[in-house]
């Protein structure tokens, strides 16, 4: 894994973009997993994937996001300019339009109300947008949009660390009503990351949705997880409605959300810190949500 710095972008757009090359290179104040992003001068940013799976995004995204950005409500990213990997960087990157506004998790005026309202929304147009060729489910998408049983064997392993550190069985029942369930509809878009860090808000409403690295097209409900990740009761209640989809895809969603909240909180994948995943297992098991 190569981490992308400041200086280390600032020297490929000078060598690939020269035309930019006097612009300055600042990173943003929140940085995801996936990819390190870098503001350049006013307008632009620096996209930069730190390991050769995530670098597999950036072709995807370049072809996908004009056209999603036709078919949505809010801005996407809009791809400018895509590197090339050079001396000490091994992969692809890209130049975008900056987008203006805050993550969600760091806009405390925002009407959540609302922004459930204006997501349910955006999802649903997402699912609209024509499919066309879009990109099957599957590894490129870290198995967003397929079916939940694809993560079983981290949710039994979880589990089996986990011991009785949680309610064992109120867990099994949650994946076992998702595992009775398939999407019934032809493949839809989905985003497959709607997390507090890739929704923007400006003036205590949704602006933007941003990182698209994920996505593809298959079953919607890996977009729903944040309905026990973020909102709670009346505020997931508005979003339930907003979003629509059936009783069905609601359990497979809810074990989505089991499956991130259990391999974080057993160290399977990644860690819980904060206790943020231990909270949204408390949600997820507190509210069925039939």
């Amino acid at each position: 894994m190569v981490e992308p710095t400041a200086d280390l972008a600032r020297a490929l757009v000078a060598e690939q973009f020269p035309h930019w090359a006097g612009l300055p290179v600042t990173p943003v104040e929140r940085q995801g997993w996936d990819n390190r992003t870098f503001r350049l001068g006013g307008g632009l940013t620096v996209r930069m994937p730190t390991g050769p799976t995530y670098a597999l995004a950036v072709a995807k995204e370049d072809r996908v996001l004009p056209v999603l950005a036709r078919h949505l409500p809010v801005p996407v990213p809009e791809p400018v300019a895509t590197g090339r990997p050079g001396e000490d960087y091994p992969h692809p990157w890209s130049i975008r339009r900056w987008l203006d506004g805050t993550t969600v998790q760091d806009s405390p005026d925002l009407d959540r109300f609302r922004l459930a309202r204006d997501l349910g929304a955006v999802l649903t147009a997402l699912r609209a947008a024509p499919a066309g060729e879009g990109p099957v489910a599957g590894h490129h998408s870290f198995y967003r949009g397929c079916h939940p049983s694809a993560y079983g064997h981290e949710v039994q392993r979880a589990l089996e660390r986990l011991g009785g550190t949680v309610d064992t069985a109120a867990c099994e029942a949650v994946w076992a009503e998702g595992m009775r369930t398939v999407w019934q509809g032809p493949p839809v878009w989905f985003h497959g990351d709607i997390a507090v860090g890739n929704l923007l808000a400006a003036d205590g409403r949704l602006s933007a949705l941003i990182d698209f690295g994920t996505c593809g097209i298959g079953d919607p409900a890996c977009d729903l997880q944040i309905a026990w990740g973020y909102f709670t009761g009346a505020e997931r209640r508005v979003f339930r409605e907003a979003a629509g989809l059936d009783d069905a895809t609601w359990a497979r969603a809810r074990a989505w959300t089991l499956w991130k909240a259990l391999i974080m909180i057993a160290g399977v994948s990644g860690t819980d810190p904060e206790g943020v995943q231990r909270r949204t297992l408390k949600e997820v098991l507190a509210d069925p949500l039939r």
